[in-house]
């Protein structure tokens, strides 16, 4: 080998070598931008005082645990921006093909991105948050010495026991499914089977959570975004709204005078605080709002409720558009690639119009499996309250949010939304093959999600029709069941 081919082949790796620095630092700077952002949501959560206890050993636990609802957090957020980022990066390389200032943005990259997001929603899911939950609720063997790391002690071997116990449950559950002695045998494979085995059940229960949550938020979003605008004066009476109010805190004032003056009143004097702060903060939001501008009030709500609208018959749209497909092409099932064939060819065939409307409607679907999530009766006491959420609540909310969010790239897939294909290990789960699967989720999350609208817009056209004619300001009959006499 002569010295010009030895330095073409130094050249060559070192470029790689330049290529793979290049790529680590953009991880790593995008994953701290969503640390940092994560961590300002977490502050803005969580209860203050159990940070500042009198008690440095309760403090220090419950910041280690905060730190570790953080990354998952961010990681959460990432698998959100995850399918995003990779179809803008699509567009852009279609557009660009040859700007110096873009050649970072290579499949390469894409790749690892898709690789890091699941490695990381494996370690989160598998052993960060349960270690976090069992950390702060213990407080180190019988005997031992007090300490930090007598909590670790005990959260290491309660892990070591629910780790033991899971595995020999999926053990148990594989021998009677598939009595097979390779099926078996590959559960000592523990890297290469089990994990993402574990992680595609794990992404098909969070696919099914979607399928209940989403419908139900896209009705949803209707009436929360409702109560954050302004309704024009012909859905909505501020006046008296602010009178009735105006009329509760005045009474729960003279209530609460009165008990400071009176020794014969028996009453809850913080209940009576918490019910007239809530009411000023009420009476001051209807104020603003009444405050608000005649383009705001004429103008915003309609635009968002035909916006929302839009959006979610789009969505329904293009699902049954996907169910076709599926009846009628066999490359409209979900399937895995290995490599990311970026700046080739447009993921959408209406060009980057289209490619844009994918990105809106997968956000769209995110924001309301989340709304629908919280909406629901089973997950209401989940809900975070500003300054004021329990340690253990917010594990339970960023263990929540990491199984919809790894769902979300599965679930836009699924669903026609996009024609990107899934990356990396995110291809691998067993079941993306199965057709019967696949078009049943279609026709199901179809079928729920015109079945919330229909119901949603029947009984707000009641409502207002109800309202329209006045009957809602008539008296309630009241029926009096006859009681029997007792004879004495």
């Amino acid at each position: 080998m002569d010295s010009g081919e030895e330095y073409d082949v130094l050249s060559v790796r070192e470029q790689l070598f330049h290529e793979r620095v290049r790529e680590c630092i953009i991880c790593t700077l995008l994953f701290a931008s969503l640390y940092i952002l994560c961590h300002f949501i977490l502050t803005r959560f969580k209860r203050h005082t159990d940070f500042t206890v009198d008690d440095d050993e309760d403090a220090a636990v419950n910041r280690i645990a905060l730190w570790l609802c953080t990354f998952t957090l961010a990681v959460s957020l990432g698998a959100v921006l995850l399918l995003p980022f990779s179809i803008i990066s699509n567009e852009v390389l279609l557009s660009f093909p040859q700007n110096y200032y873009i050649q970072w943005l290579n499949g390469s990259l894409i790749h690892g991105l898709w690789n890091l997001v699941f490695l990381f929603s494996n370690l989160s899911l598998v052993f960060l948050m349960p270690f976090a939950y069992f950390f702060t609720e213990a407080e180190g063997f019988a005997g031992s010495k007090k300490g930090i790391m007598a909590r670790v002690y005990e959260t290491f071997v309660v892990l070591l026991l629910l780790t033991l116990l899971v595995l020999g449950m999926v053990w148990v559950a594989s021998a009677i499914v598939d009595n097979d002695a390779a099926s078996r045998e590959s559960l000592y494979d523990f890297w290469e089977y089990y994990l993402p085995y574990l992680y595609s059940c794990i992404s098909l229960f969070g696919v099914l959570l979607l399928l209940l949550c989403t419908p139900f938020g896209l009705s949803r979003m209707f009436t929360v975004t409702g109560t954050l605008l302004v309704k024009p004066r012909l859905l909505e009476d501020l006046d008296e709204q602010l009178s009735c109010t105006g009329f509760e805190e005045a009474a729960i004032c003279r209530k609460i005078n009165s008990g400071k003056t009176s020794c014969w009143l028996n009453l809850d004097m913080d209940v009576l605080r918490q019910q007239y702060l809530a009411i000023h903060t009420h009476r001051i939001t209807l104020e603003t709002r009444r405050k608000a501008s005649a383009w705001q009030r004429n103008l915003g709500y309609p635009l968002a409720m035909l916006s929302l609208l839009s959006l979610t018959g789009i969505s329904v749209l293009v699902v049954c558009f996907h169910v076709l497909e599926l009846l009628l092409d066999d490359a409209a099932m979900p399937r895995g690639i290995q490599e990311a064939p970026l700046g080739k060819v447009s993921f959408s065939v209406f060009g980057s119009f289209g490619a844009a409307m994918q990105v809106v409607l997968i956000f769209y679907l995110m924001i309301s499996s989340v709304v629908g999530f919280y909406s629901s009766p089973l997950f209401t006491k989940l809900l975070p309250e500003q300054h004021d959420t329990t340690m253990t609540k917010i594990i339970g909310n960023c263990v929540s949010l990491l199984v919809l969010s790894s769902a979300l790239p599965v679930l836009s897939r699924t669903l026609g939304i996009t024609r990107f294909d899934l990356l990396g290990d995110f291809g691998r789960f067993n079941w993306l093959g199965n057709f019967y699967i696949v078009f049943l989720y279609n026709m199901l999350f179809a079928g729920l999600t015109t079945l919330c609208l229909v119901k949603k817009f029947t009984w707000a056209v009641q409502a207002e029709l109800i309202r329209a004619f006045g009957l809602h300001k008539l008296p309630l009959p009241v029926t009096r069941s006859q009681q029997p006499s007792k004879l004495s």
